[in-house]
């Protein structure tokens, strides 16, 4: 049976309030979650904003201060490798308690690493060495931030809201990822240093906001601590970041999310990639691959806003199954496309439906997943979704220069049949479809027999 958080009683607040608040807290406590949740988004997405922003610039930073291409590479490189790393080291004292202690701090040395990165930009001159430090410390307090916010949602709102919670949260990240690549152009067109210090006030905007939040984001079961003793405490701390991995191979919904996340994230990034190939033997050039971005984050944003009453009727697998199938169709039919309005128009289409099952998938994940174990669960699913995705360009260029672009899209196309198939005949679906059968009446007044 799946767990399910314990719904608030009536003299039970739904999360951690401060403790001269507690008297009669319940008429107040849903006036708190929403303030909490209003925070939780202006923090995620002030961050993703700014993020996007100095993002898209910092290459192009480098390069102006005479920095090679290869230099360039490895910098995006061993970012990426702090990110994967530092997740589940992370989510260990997230889930002891320190969620907020965690995300306020790492936001803080986010800050201090971008400004550092903006007086390197205004001053013209900066080594190598110190920017690479710098853009590394950034990178490791994001995802310690990133992995310390997960199962937030689940600490500050009734599980019945969720859904629009996470619909909302998901439609600030898209409008920050179509806002945000402009606005760092503009501003870099102003001022090289500007992208980066409109990142770290956003990192300063979301450390304030978390800040404020009335919610302690202290499950109110905490685990105990792994076996391991004094003596050996890194194996201790292995045991403890490795439990989230226990927990997704127990749950059969939780490996179905972990391998629809890391399929079709990679799928979709391989897609990209073929798209930018296909455009650059077109003739096409930069303009078009960003009218590509714009229909895609637009489209993204629509389906996130609709995600909660187009999703909401149907279990989190049927969710899932449904959208694997309607993303096979415009997969493959990238193989066909030649102009920029052709792209743009199926990624839009693959954006739109996307956040459907995201939206499913996450609400669902915070009802199986026990609150002591959210960021180190959640750390799984993004670590393998992150790993997917970062093989996913290589891939795509190896392909397309063996087989040609049209092969690449027909092959994602399959790939995508794979977890559609996985979805519609899983153990979690079949359980679903289960549960959703009307057993036989039962009497008001006679309890239930049971063996």
């Amino acid at each position: 049976m799946e767990r399910r958080p314990a719904e608030p009683s009536a003299g039970d607040a739904p999360y951690d309030l401060p403790r001269d608040s507690r008297p009669g807290a319940l008429a107040g406590s849903a006036t708190y979650a929403r303030r909490d949740i209003r925070l939780f988004w202006w923090a995620g997405t002030s961050d993703a904003l700014g993020s996007q922003a100095s993002g898209l610039v910092l290459p192009l930073l480098l390069l102006s201060l005479g920095h090679s291409p290869a230099e360039v590479g490895a910098v995006a490189g061993l970012s990426a490798a702090a990110t994967l790393l530092l997740g589940p080291l992370a989510a260990v004292p997230a889930d002891r308690g320190a969620r907020k202690r965690v995300m306020v701090g790492s936001a803080v040395v986010s800050a201090a690493s971008m400004t550092v990165v903006t007086v390197a930009a205004w001053s013209g001159s900066a080594p190598l060495a110190v920017l690479l430090a710098v853009v590394l410390v950034e990178r490791s307090a994001t995802a310690c931030y990133e992995t310390a916010s997960l199962g937030t949602v689940a600490l500050v709102c009734a599980p019945a809201d969720h859904r629009r919670v996470l619909s909302r949260l998901q439609a600030g990240e898209r409008a920050a990822l179509v806002l945000g690549p402009a606005l760092g152009g503009l501003l870099f067109h102003a001022g090289r240093w500007l992208p980066f210090l409109a990142d770290a006030v956003s990192y300063v905007v979301a450390a304030a906001c978390i800040g404020a939040m009335r919610a302690g984001l202290s499950p109110r079961h905490t685990g105990r601590p792994a076996a391991g003793g004094p003596s050996r405490p890194w194996r201790a701390l292995a045991a403890e970041a490795g439990a989230g991995l226990g927990v997704v191979r127990r749950e059969p919904f939780l490996r179905l999310a972990l391998v629809w996340t890391a399929v079709v994230n990679a799928v979709l990034a391989a897609l990209y990639y073929t798209a930018v190939f296909a455009l650059q033997d077109h003739g096409r050039g930069a303009a078009p691959l960003g009218l590509v971005l714009a229909l895609a984050g637009a489209a993204g944003l629509a389906g996130s806003l609709a995600a909660p009453r187009l999703a909401g009727r149907r279990s989190a697998t049927q969710v899932l199954g449904t959208v694997s199938w309607l993303l096979v169709p415009p997969a493959a039919a990238l193989a066909v496309a030649r102009d920029a309005w052709q792209f743009g128009l199926l990624f839009g289409l693959l954006c739109a439906l996307t956040p459907l099952a995201t939206v499913a998938l996450q609400a669902r994940v915070l009802q199986v997943v026990p609150p002591e174990l959210q960021a180190r669960t959640g750390t799984v699913l993004a670590t393998a979704s992150g790993a997917a995705a970062a093989v996913a360009p290589a891939v795509a260029g190896l392909v397309t220069d063996q087989a040609g672009t049209v092969a690449m899209c027909l092959g994602c196309a399959v790939v995508l049949a794979g977890p559609a198939l996985y979805a519609t005949c899983s153990p979690a679906s079949r359980r679903d479809a289960a549960a959703s059968r009307p057993g036989p009446q039962e009497s008001p007044t006679t309890p239930k027999e049971r063996a």
